[in-house]
């Protein structure tokens, strides 16, 4: 390109950025919930300085993202032919998946859009040079976006951690008790609570990322690179396994606070291990396969072989500049709409609370108002309603059951994963399971909800046995009930994007303890929902 036509190009892909940078950061989030902002950039952003998000080692895969696109560049000196087409293809499609993300309230789903205009962007800078060149590291961006969904995979990636590192302290000789995801010494002298930070979803995400990195480095091979991902996750549950065995080793030699230093030391080793491991595989495989080591080839090698073809400056600018501001006009319309609203419980005077739940139940328990705390009230929509009641047996008042139900309005983030709050409140998931409850007098109105394990310890007793309890949710909607918050947002998104409908979905929680067994535990919640469930929510 000589540099009239490149300054062009740069002006209208300056002015096609603009466009963007106003479309998403003043329509780029639909959900307001738990963060308040109308911009893409800041919700995204604001995910990677929160320590709650899990999504901290963003700022890691950014700096790999940048350092491997000028490496790109680099490495395709020269000019590049025009790649207009696959450009505005590209920002054509990132404008439409970003509008399905914002009706769908997916911002993750947005950003995805984000990095593929970002993409058509580069390409309309620097050709099919850059646009080689920034392929790889904005899909590489993927890694640094929020995927809570991930959980349950950490979840288990922790249990089976304590699992192995129990196991190996077992064969040092070294006697400790598991409980859950806890483990504790016999004698009392330390304990340790292996939480999601050392071994769940933020090392697996950011190693897996690094082995990404690893792979696209070494390899030219997409069946090498692949294979270097998947030893990765194994490679994870090592580390984090030595990691867990070596606080263990330690808090028996010199104590808790031995245990502790060796912790925080060990969290740089797992690094240290799954690093050293990929780049040792990766080695042995290049000297295995040397014609598959990277390096031997160009990026973008015969691309300026061939005739790009190039739009008007003018005439790109037009059209994408126009087809943003026919997106901003859309979604504002919608954001302003009145949803189609439907619900799969009854509701109370004024439509925005479900119905109060009885207070007296004809299995003989009753019940007592629980009201929302002052944090779910500044946390959550204000059009968020609740329903909910503390539950004595007559029979006994050690029994206590917990029945609520929290009614979203029209932002989805009114409801999250329970998972989330419990840990937060200091309790330990052991387990997950599904279980089918019945429905009242009905054979046929059963449905499925998720049971989950927990303990906290007592405050005043720390050493005292934990009392472990039974959590079950479920989430109704207004054709619907499913059991998990991954089937509910896909049904959410689906009814939104393809019916117009904003469904206000209950999300329905009890709990009790489970001092008498977990089917105790279950048999009890099945009694009271036997009385309680007709009086809120309808078979489906």
């Amino acid at each position: 390109m000589n540099g009239l036509k490149a300054n062009s190009r740069r002006g209208a892909a300056l002015v096609c950025a603009a466009a963007g940078v106003v479309l998403f950061q003043a329509f780029g989030n639909a959900t307001h919930g738990y963060i308040a902002t109308n911009s893409l950039f800041y919700w995204w952003g604001f995910q990677w300085v929160n320590p709650d998000s899990e999504t901290e080692h963003a700022w890691l895969v950014l700096g790999l993202a940048l350092f491997l696109f000028l490496r790109n560049l680099r490495r395709t000196p020269g000019e590049s032919v025009p790649d207009d087409y696959r450009a505005a293809a590209a920002i054509v499609a990132a404008l439409a998946l970003h509008t399905l993300g914002f009706v769908a309230q997916q911002p993750r789903v947005s950003i995805l859009a984000l990095l593929l205009f970002t993409w058509g962007i580069l390409a309309v800078i620097g050709g099919r040079r850059w646009s080689a060149a920034s392929a790889f590291p904005l899909a590489f961006m993927i890694f640094a976006i929020p995927v809570n969904a991930l959980d349950s995979i950490g979840f288990w990636l922790r249990m089976g951690v304590v699992g192995a590192g129990t196991h190996v302290a077992h064969l040092l000789g070294i006697g400790v008790i598991r409980n859950g995801t806890q483990i504790l010494a016999p004698d009392g002298s330390y304990q340790y609570d292996v939480v999601a930070a050392c071994s769940g979803i933020r090392s697996l995400v950011a190693l897996t990322a690094l082995s990404v990195c690893v792979g696209y480095l070494w390899f030219r091979s997409a069946r090498l690179r692949i294979s270097l991902f998947v030893l990765g996750i194994p490679l994870v549950f090592l580390g984090n396994v030595v990691r867990i065995s070596s606080i263990i080793v330690a808090a028996r030699i010199g104590g808790q606070g031995a245990g502790d230093r060796v912790h925080d030391v060990m969290g740089y080793g797992v690094f240290a291990i799954v690093i050293g491991g990929m780049i040792g595989i990766a080695e042995a495989a290049v000297r295995i396969f040397p014609s598959e080591a990277a390096g031997a080839e160009t990026l973008g090698e015969g691309s300026r072989a061939h005739s790009g073809r190039a739009l008007s400056p003018f005439a790109l600018c037009a059209a994408v500049a126009a087809l943003a501001a026919s997106d901003a006009a859309f979604l504002r319309h919608r954001q302003q709409e009145p949803p189609v609203e439907t619900t799969g419980v009854l509701l109370a005077k004024g439509g925005v609370n479900p119905v109060e739940l009885p207070t007296f139940l004809d299995s003989g328990w009753m019940g007592s108002t629980i009201e929302p705390t002052a944090v779910e009230r500044s946390i959550l929509p204000p059009d968020t309603g609740y329903s909910r009641k503390l539950y004595v047996s007559q029979g006994g008042v050690s029994r206590q059951l917990l029945l609520s139900i929290v009614l979203s309005g029209r932002d989805r983030t009114s409801l999250h994963r329970p998972e989330l709050c419990l840990v937060g409140q200091g309790w330990t998931i052991d387990g997950a399971s599904t279980h089918r409850f019945s429905y009242p007098r009905r054979g046929d109105g059963g449905f499925e909800a998720t049971v989950l394990r927990v303990h906290r310890q007592q405050e005043r007793q720390p050493r005292a046995a934990p009392v472990p309890e039974i959590v079950v949710y479920w989430y109704v909607g207004g054709d619907r009930i499913v059991a998990s918050q991954v089937e509910r947002m896909l049904y959410d998104s689906w009814n939104r994007v393809v019916h117009g409908r904003a469904d206000r979905w209950a999300y329905v929680l009890v709990k009790t303890d489970a001092a008498d067994g977990a089917d105790g535990a279950l048999a009890r919640i099945q009694e009271v929902l036997n009385s309680a469930l007709p009086s809120f929510q309808q078979p489906l």
